[in-house]
């Protein structure tokens, strides 16, 4: 099994190109099952949970390809849907999977998908996406933990209030209600990037959508969807990595396609930490300001608050600022799980419940570690790039997941790393 082995201590210059973003290219290929039409899509970033939701597509009926020369560009094309059973052995890699749920029932009317698996970071039911499809006219069973969805006569349009925002079924009830006779109201609609880069997608596709980003859409329901050419927007997870790898190392990187107004609090909060955020002609240009790092509060929140997929590089950041920061995490239960392998390289920071306490120290020292989910892996990394001596990372293939050619991105800049089989 592959590990990562990182010298620390070495400040990070340079250029990093900002891949798409992960989380908004998997809905735009689920979104290629509601037309018949060639969907393609750029910019999407090679990393391993593309290929699973690629592999299961293509088992639905979904052909896919990279043209010649272009390997981020992504067509998938479905004339017609052969299978509309999304099997446990690939949905158990990655929770997205549930996101084809939406797409095959509006367009086959019948869907059986397997309960989703991912990162074991505590329990995120898809209640809320059963509960939207059956106001809209869907019959749900569970049973031999598949969800069997079937809406003989087409789904309906409804008004749906979330209680609370929910990015995946936000994504699946958006599409679904695309090919539904009638209008659907999302209330309490996530608000994040990714939702409205999925709906710039969906109406270039002939989807007639209104208000993605605020907290309540409006989608009118169309016969039929066509083929049309997104842009993926930039990953705005990766570009707050690299923000935080340089303030980290006390380098100076410039992100080439990251954008600031895609940070969210989390653009403020750094700022308030100690790290400098400057917009260039090409993208962010992202060092450590002449204060130094300061402890600083955060609590992970729905866009626009600080993204809960940055609060494990944050802890790492704060492991090394002056003072103590307080970290609260308000979406998923079991997200401090990087803590004792930070502690192993010489991290102060105590847990009670939902909020972790870091004392920041003068320095980290490498030590060997493991990866327990695609953030935690990269806090790890990013401690690993502060700390004195080598720091060994195991289980990086959840940071295949999540992150296009990180290690050698970071090589680009003068990170002295190197993955070892």
């Amino acid at each position: 099994m592959d590990r990562i082995l990182i010298q620390g201590g070495v400040p990070l210059r340079g250029r990093i190109e900002i891949s798409g973003a992960k989380n908004a290219a998997l809905p735009a290929m689920a979104a290629a099952l509601l037309t018949e039409e060639p969907l393609e899509l750029d910019d999407v970033p090679d990393v391993a949970d593309v290929g699973t939701m690629r592999r299961l597509l293509q088992m639905l009926g979904v052909e896919t390809r990279h043209p010649a020369g272009h390997p981020h560009r992504l067509v998938l094309h479905c004339p017609q849907v052969i299978d509309t059973t999304a099997p446990w052995d690939q949905v158990r890699r990655m929770r997205a999977s549930v996101l084809v749920l939406g797409p095959l029932l509006a367009r086959a009317g019948e869907a059986k998908v397997s309960l989703p698996g991912g990162c074991a970071i505590g329990p995120r039911p898809i209640d809320l996406h059963l509960e939207g499809l059956r106001r809209m006219g869907a019959e749900i069973e569970l049973f031999g933990g598949y969800v069997h969805a079937r809406a003989p006569s087409g789904l309906r349009g409804a008004v749906i209030r979330f209680p609370k925002p929910s990015v995946g079924a936000t994504e699946n009830l958006m599409m679904a209600a695309t090919l539904a006779r009638g209008e659907t109201v999302i209330e309490e609609a996530a608000q994040e990037p990714e939702i409205v880069d999925l709906a710039r997608c969906l109406v270039a596709m002939g989807a007639a959508i209104e208000g993605a980003g605020t907290s309540t859409i409006r989608i009118e329901g169309q016969q039929r969807l066509r083929g049309a050419r997104h842009r993926i927007l930039p990953d705005r997870i990766e570009t707050g990595t690299y923000v935080m790898a340089a303030a980290i190392t006390g380098g100076e990187l410039e992100l080439v396609g990251g954008r600031l107004e895609l940070l969210g609090a989390a653009a403020d909060r750094l700022a308030e930490a100690g790290v400098r955020l400057e917009p260039t002609p090409e993208g962010l240009r992202a060092s450590r300001a002449d204060g130094g790092l300061v402890g600083t509060d955060v609590m992970t929140m729905p866009f626009p608050g600080f993204a809960t997929d940055l609060q494990a590089q944050f802890m790492a950041l704060m492991c090394i600022a002056e003072g103590a920061a307080m970290i609260t995490e308000t979406i998923f239960e079991n997200r401090f799980m990087h803590v004792p392998e930070l502690a192993r390289m010489g991290a102060r920071i105590t847990v009670h419940g939902a909020t972790a306490l870091v004392r920041g120290v003068p320095k980290l020292h490498g030590a060997p570690v493991m990866a327990t989910d695609l953030r935690a892996s990269v806090s790890l990394v990013l401690a690993g790039l502060a700390a004195e001596g080598e720091t060994e990372i195991h289980r990086i293939y959840h940071l295949d997941r999540g992150y296009e050619r990180l290690d050698q991105k970071l090589a680009a800049v003068g990170a002295r790393i190197e993955r070892r089989g």
